[in-house]
């Protein structure tokens, strides 16, 4: 599987509703793409983007959904520390931050990057229940400019292996 970890290289933007740009990192065509929680947490709070994915993070129901996606998805995944963190998010005081989910359950579907670009990543899987969270319009809007995404970056791909075709059958002829 690919992860953010290992690809940084920027796919392109997604324009989506009132000029509302989301980064996506990843590979598109083949569902590994890494979708930005920080700019979608903009369109709820744009000076406290963190404060939102930080209270997102603290829902039981959304602990149980990244539970289950990292034991679908990732080998490495600790379910004890996962456990504990189900139990926890029961408690009014529970706080949890994206970087002591990964560190304390070797997490893959989400991440935080610094720097340059830098924000709060999830598998597409991952954003997409964020954006609903936010809004369950903000999530159909998300979803069709990804889907409108993939279907370019296909076509893209498409061309340049035709053109690709031709190349080799022209330098056949000669």
């Amino acid at each position: 599987m690919l992860t953010i970890k290992n690809c940084m290289i920027l796919v392109k933007s997604l324009c989506l509703v009132n000029g509302t740009e989301i980064r996506v990192y990843g590979d598109v065509i083949n569902e590994d793409a890494y979708i930005c929680l920080t700019d979608i947490a903009k369109k709820k709070n744009p000076t406290e983007a963190a404060l939102v994915i930080s209270h997102w993070l603290r829902n039981r129901s959304t602990i149980d959904f990244l539970g289950l996606w990292e034991q679908l998805h990732n080998p490495n995944f600790k379910p004890t520390e996962f456990g504990r963190f189900k139990y926890e998010s029961g408690e009014a005081a529970f706080t949890l931050t994206t970087k002591q989910w990964v560190e304390a359950t070797n997490a893959i579907g989400i991440i935080s990057k610094a720097g340059k670009n830098g924000g709060t990543y999830a598998h597409s899987d991952i954003a997409f229940e964020f954006a609903s969270w936010i809004s369950p319009e903000f999530k159909l809007y998300i979803i069709t400019d990804y889907q409108r995404l993939k279907k370019d970056e296909s076509e893209r791909l498409s061309i340049g292996w035709d053109v690709k075709r031709e190349l080799d059958r022209i330098k056949s002829f000669l």
